[in-house]
């Protein structure tokens, strides 16, 4: 699949969370994201065609161990906190979405 038509599912498969009103699209790092009430959650890596979630670190590690995720270091710098999900899944896309808009909101509510 090419990385046109894999941007293509990221944005259909993030159609449903945008209709949470704290829910835009964005940029990071000059790649396409989501964030709720201005925290990214979840991004495109264009590069590698994988989704990108922001989860609990001990979550990253869980999928990491389980062969479900790939560690997002650009520039070789590992991101604790965020996982890369490979095209290659694309059935987990959906789900995982819907945790890393949990865990950011979960934040949110956190910090006030």
């Amino acid at each position: 699949m090419s990385g046109d038509s894999t941007e293509a599912r990221f944005w259909a498969v993030a159609e449903p969370l945008l209709a949470d009103a704290t829910v835009t699209r964005s940029t990071m790092m000059g790649l396409p994201c989501l964030r709720a009430d201005g925290r990214f959650f979840a991004s495109f890596d264009r590069r590698n065609a994988a989704l990108i979630v922001k989860l609990p670190a001990s979550r990253v590690n869980e999928l990491m161990e389980s062969g479900g995720a790939e560690p997002f270091a650009p520039s070789g710098r590992r991101f604790r906190e965020w996982a890369a999900i490979g095209s290659g899944r694309p059935e987990t896309w959906p789900a995982l979405l819907r945790e890393a808009l949990a865990f950011v909101a979960a934040q949110q509510v956190s910090d006030s």
